[in-house]
């Protein structure tokens, strides 16, 4: 029996793919059953034997890039057969929302999508709920068990160990799906991944005055993100904005300057450990979900902040 966890590996090992294997591993640990990763990706054998250290005991790689959902459901599927897993995990990412699923049909598999914390012995996951006001727990009765992790809810710890690597020999078949262009971010902290975020909205006036909020993320080494009327506006790239219709994320720290805190925004970042809201107005409903609250000018606020966090060398 074994724990099969799916990676990309397009571009190196993502932390979400890392936090993914170690979270296969503890459940692999629990049931005395071995981790074994399936990874469609161009990553170099010496990448992927490293991941060992947060627990895999086997590397199966697809040396192909974009590959379309129907080939990765096949690639898994098959894959969880020939070893024999009983459990597959995937992160909550894009790919993990758009094959997951298809696994669980393909193996006749309960899915909990979107797991926050390990699950108990008997397979009670725990997940958001209500937009991330509850928690609910859900059990999976079935004999195969697919989960998808949601990024930044463990931290994964790296041990000692190597991998073994094997290429995968499976005949995935022709593209049914047809991807006619592909722009990736470069240069930029992935949203999904980044334990600091700095975040702003309409509060800031325009796209011209978001070099405060640019400076404060270079000081503390933060992405930067945005509310949804921003984003619909242009004055930044929509993948910035967080929300429930936008990227859900989970920091460590959130600061959000000029953003009033409606619902849709606090189901993509109420799981963030630290909130501070920076408002002019002491009645924005941010305040209630916050840790720590500044009632001030952004453009008063935010480069003093700056200043304190280059003062003290963070």
């Amino acid at each position: 029996m074994s724990v099969l966890v799916y990676i990309d590996s397009n571009n190196g090992v993502a932390k979400n793919a890392k936090e993914a294997i170690f979270y296969g591993s503890k459940i692999a640990a629990e049931h005395g059953m071995e981790t074994v990763v399936v990874t469609a990706g161009t990553a170099n054998n010496d990448t992927l034997s490293a991941l060992g250290q947060y627990g895999a005991k086997k590397v199966i790689a697809h040396n192909a890039s974009n590959l379309d959902s129907q080939q990765l459901t096949k690639l898994v599927a098959e894959t969880a057969k020939e070893n024999n897993a009983a459990v597959v995990i995937f992160s909550q990412d894009l790919t993990g929302k758009a094959v997951a699923p298809r696994v669980a049909v393909r193996l006749e598999a309960g899915l909990v999508a979107g797991a926050i914390a390990l699950p108990t012995n008997d397979f009670v996951v725990k997940v958001n709920a209500f937009s991330g006001k509850a928690f609910s727990n859900v059990k999976i009765n079935t004999a195969t068990k697919v989960i998808s992790v949601l990024p930044n809810s463990l931290q994964p710890e790296a041990g000692e160990g190597t991998a073994e690597v094997v290429a995968s020999a499976l005949d995935l078949g022709a593209q049914k799906i047809v991807i006619k262009s592909k722009v990736e971010q470069t240069g930029e902290i992935a949203l999904p991944e980044a334990e600091l975020v700095v975040s702003a909205g309409r509060g800031l006036k325009g796209p011209e005055n978001w070099g405060i909020v640019e400076d404060l993320a270079k000081a503390l080494g933060a992405a930067t993100a945005c509310s949804r009327p921003v984003s619909d506006s242009d004055w930044r790239p929509h993948h910035e904005h967080v929300g429930q219709t936008g990227v859900a994320i989970r920091p460590n720290l959130y600061i959000a300057a000029g953003i009033s805190g409606a619902i849709q925004h606090l189901a993509g970042v109420n799981g963030s450990k630290v909130i501070v809201v920076i408002n002019t107005d002491p009645e924005a409903p941010f305040f209630k979900a916050a840790d720590y609250g500044i009632v001030g000018d952004a453009f008063e606020v935010l480069p003093r902040l700056t200043e304190a966090v280059k003062a003290a060398n963070l």
